[in-house]
């Protein structure tokens, strides 16, 4: 098969504003699913949840002491007996006694405050109160933590240690949640071998297929299938189909700019439905957003750069739409440039950078040279540096936008990589 030699693309360049809205406008989050909350950690919630109940739901104590009757002092109160968490009293307590209790044991009738032990001397059966109680202290009262039918997690939440700790003390073990959307990762190329192999001359290894298997775990999805292909149409067209008929996502790399062997563009017209094919975006113009049925395709470009650049602006937000995820992007910051930045002539471009607080300032360097081949500037990097288009050369200490990736750093210490 013969494949003409194509010299302008017949697809509308959108901006990377115009590209994020075409993606997230055709996406719904996935419909809910109902699991055991042990296994939810990560997940999103579907529904709101209440707590059915008040949460304590009786008086109880905030530290080891004696509950006592508040009054002035000195006291000397006999101790009745010891209360320990669980526990509930068979007495009561009156303006002669005491009860030792521990924290968060139920506060016996009568006592309205409790003493701390380090305010207190027992001895024979007796406690002297060093410390002159007042009404309430060290008691914590129905419902402190949640009251009744009150809402404790919102739809949209993402569950994490403290929200799984309150959906087994509010008693939830079963909870609706929005599945992770399942995904299948492509690579293709003839030149693509893989990682146990010695690629001969014109080969490289498959390090895209894997630093997107990674990236998708990230955003919280789950890699279902993934594979590799030559550039065979008909070979392509199998893999395609495996791969779609499996997933919510299929995200493809290499493929899909202008050259003989850049078959994809062509299968998804064919299989599905294009919705863009460039962007006005650095890396990665030839990105392309397409539907094959219910699947949402993302045509990465192949270089690898680009691919995880891609990836980290357009797919990451989808997969966290499809999740339920009220906030769907990175954190955005204000930084000052270290060093000289030149602007690409006509494309935003997304530097890789490390930003760092420094003097009170969060300060970004770039990750070395820019190629969209060379992998060593995505490692470390922690942010992606919006560069308007433009050409002109910003000076260090000029402020620019950055995509927070990473934890930013503290601290003036120097990277050690080659920022030419």
């Amino acid at each position: 098969m013969t494949v003409p030699i194509r010299t302008t693309s017949p697809y509308p360049m959108l901006t990377v504003a115009e590209a994020t809205h075409e993606i997230l406008a055709r996406l719904e989050p996935l419909a809910p699913i109902e699991v055991d909350f042990r296994a939810a950690a990560g997940l999103v919630l579907a529904e709101d949840v209440a707590a059915g109940a008040d949460l304590p739901p009786s008086r109880r104590s905030g530290v080891d002491g004696y509950a006592v009757i508040a009054r002035p002092g000195p006291l000397r109160l006999r101790v009745l007996q010891e209360l320990t968490a669980g526990q509930r009293a068979n007495v009561q307590v009156d303006r002669d006694t005491a009860v030792r209790i521990m924290t968060g044991g139920v506060l016996p009738p009568g006592a309205d405050a409790v003493v701390m032990f380090e305010d207190t001397r027992e001895e024979d059966g007796y406690v002297e109160i060093l410390a002159a109680p007042r009404i309430g202290d060290h008691v914590q009262a129905p419902g402190l933590d949640a009251r009744r039918d009150q809402r404790v997690l919102r739809a949209g939440q993402r569950l994490g240690s403290p929200e799984i700790g309150m959906l087994a003390a509010v008693g939830r073990t079963r909870v609706s949640v929005h599945p992770r959307p399942r995904v299948a990762v492509l690579a293709t190329g003839d030149e693509v071998v893989e990682p146990e192999v010695d690629p001969p001359a014109g080969y490289v290894r498959d390090s895209n297929r894997y630093a997107l298997v990674t990236a998708v775990a990230e955003a919280g999805g789950e890699v279902v299938w993934s594979g590799h292909c030559v550039d065979d149409p008909a070979l392509l067209r199998r893999a395609v189909g495996e791969a779609a008929s499996r997933a919510d996502v299929l995200i493809t790399s290499g493929g899909v700019s202008m050259g003989t062997r850049d078959l994809l563009k062509p299968l998804l017209a064919e299989l599905g439905e294009i919705h863009f094919g460039r962007v006005s975006f650095k890396p990665g113009k030839p990105l392309t957003f397409a539907t094959i049925g219910a699947t949402t395709v993302f045509g990465l470009p192949g270089f690898p750069v680009s691919s995880l650049v891609t990836c980290e602006v357009f797919v990451r937000p989808a997969l966290r739409r499809l999740q339920g995820h009220r906030r769907l992007h990175r954190p955005r910051v204000t930084v000052e440039l270290e060093h000289p930045v030149r602007a690409s002539r006509n494309r935003l471009e997304y530097q890789r950078a490390v930003v760092r607080w420094q003097y009170g300032r969060l300060a970004a360097s770039a990750t070395g040279r820019q190629s969209s081949s060379r992998l060593m500037n995505m490692v470390g990097a922690n942010a992606l540096l919006e560069i308007p288009s433009g050409g002109e050369l910003l000076p260090a200490g000029s402020r620019v936008t950055a995509l927070l990736t990473g934890e930013i750093l503290d601290g003036v210490e120097p990277d050690d990589r080659d920022v030419r």
